[in-house]
């Protein structure tokens, strides 16, 4: 039996460790998942709001795919130096300005009269929202032991899909009944109570424990699970930038969750106006239809990335194994979305875009869990940095590709073939990059012991 699953089958569960006053961790898992939720409802408002805004302001496809990937170019852009940034100075302050951020490009978007203000405003909420993930994934590897780690990282990652399933039907109520500017003011009003929540409530393990916010035994059960320790990383953090591109690992999983990225983000900015043109939707009917697929995503990430996944390392299986089974069957799953070519038919439509957004919805947790587990001591965020900068540069093309083929042939189908194609490319880099999921040496190991395996040659 390997050590992690010795570990688990020592420790089968937090209730059996721990008494019920012993769930703190938890709590700050939800106010994660609660920001994962407010950041993507952020992101989805104008997706809803993209035909009429379109027509306000006299937009052409090609030209509302360049809005609905602004945001993206500053969020791809800052992802490594906010992954170095959140390593020095910590998740507590990055994360409190950059929610802060998030309310303030809400309420811009909302007064906005023309398409440079439009922008900047989409420019600005890619900057509040670069740290979200690395920061989310940092504070994980500090709160929950790796037994727990696929479980709140699927709370995570469901909460953000969750915001699909919440979201998409009161935004279009909202703009249906309100106009475009109502989506991102009730956007901002929620992103401003989440700013404060955070600011009130956040800490690190060590300072919810000096303030006994933190039990001694709770502490005590994160340490000796395998959480990522409070220190800071032991060489230059852009020396440790520097090694960890060089890892083969680090490539295999970045071109991996780059696919996931690139075809999510093809779906979580254009799937309303698909319906619309496809199947001849109104803007609430197509709100309320895209939300099919997102609660067949959310359902599929909670039960298999957030429970069977777990059960079956702590049973025994091999975490290697399981771990990549899961990433690979997932996106042979999320090659559903191709199949939408095939057919006219809502109901069919509906059964391939689901089966896509399921396979999508198991991946994100698993490829995300496998940051913290492979990242070397005190570098959770700046991997993260690597790997979420390489996906979201892929990502960021997938609203503008999509506009462009759109534009050029009056169909989303060749849209969805090239995301077939970069989903099979994602397949190929987790199976033959990627290797053995197991934690990269850090620099030092790595000279006294070369690692072969794990080095880009």
């Amino acid at each position: 039996m390997n050590a992690e699953a010795k570990t688990a089958t020592t420790h089968p569960s937090p209730a059996a460790t721990l008494g019920r006053g012993n769930r703190y961790r938890w709590g700050i898992g939800g106010l994660l998942a609660a920001g994962a939720f407010v950041n993507y409802i952020d992101r989805v408002n104008i997706s809803i709001a993209a035909t009429p805004l379109s027509e306000s302001l006299h937009l052409s496809p090609g030209e509302l795919g360049l809005l609905l990937s602004a945001y993206l170019w500053t969020y791809t852009v800052l992802q490594l130096p906010i992954g170095y940034l959140i390593d020095r100075i910590g998740v507590p302050w990055v994360m409190r300005i950059a929610v802060a951020l998030w309310t303030v490009s809400s309420f811009v978007t909302a007064i906005s009269g023309g398409l440079g203000l439009l922008l900047v405003s989409r420019l600005l909420l890619g900057i509040g929202e670069a740290p979200a993930w690395p920061a989310s994934w940092k504070a994980m590897g500090y709160w929950f032991p790796a037994r727990e780690r696929g479980r709140c990282i699927s709370l995570l990652d469901a909460s953000s899909r969750a915001s699909n399933v919440l979201g998409l039907p009161v935004m279009a109520y909202v703009v249906s009944v309100f106009g475009w500017q109502s989506a991102f003011v009730l956007t901002g009003v929620v992103s401003l109570a989440y700013t404060i929540a955070f600011w009130v409530i956040y800490r690190n393990p060590a300072e919810a424990r000096r303030a006994a916010k933190l039990s001694a035994a709770e502490h005590e059960y994160i340490l000796e699970g395998g959480a990522q320790q409070e220190t800071s990383p032991s060489e230059s953090p852009w020396s440790n930038v520097s090694y960890l591109l060089r890892r083969r690992k680090t490539w295999g999983l970045a071109i991996g969750y780059a696919s996931y990225v690139y075809v999510y983000y093809l779906l979580l900015s254009w799937l309303p106006s698909y319906l619309e043109k496809s199947q001849g939707m109104s803007v609430l009917s197509s709100g309320i239809y895209s939300v099919v697929p997102w609660l067949v995503a959310v359902i599929a990430e909670l039960a298999i990335a957030g429970w069977l996944m777990d059960h079956l390392i702590r049973r025994g299986f091999d975490p290697t194994k399981t771990r990549r089974a899961f990433l690979v069957l997932s996106m042979v799953g999320a090659l559903g979305v191709a199949g939408t070519v095939t057919t006219h038919d809502i109901v069919a439509v509906m059964v391939y875009l689901s089966i896509g957004a399921a396979g999508l919805a198991v991946n994100a947790p698993t490829g995300q869990s496998i940051i913290t587990l492979i990242a070397p001591r005190g570098s959770v965020a700046s991997l993260g940095g690597i790997v979420n900068g390489a996906a979201n540069l892929l990502g960021l093309t997938a609203p503008i590709v999509t506009g462009l083929v759109v534009e050029a042939t009056g169909s989303f189908a060749g849209a969805f073939v090239i995301a077939g194609i970069v989903t099979a490319i994602g397949i190929l880099s987790y199976v033959v990059v990627l290797g053995r999921i197991e934690q990269i040496p850090e620099p030092s190991q790595s000279l006294a012991r070369p690692n072969r395996a794990s080095t880009v040659l």
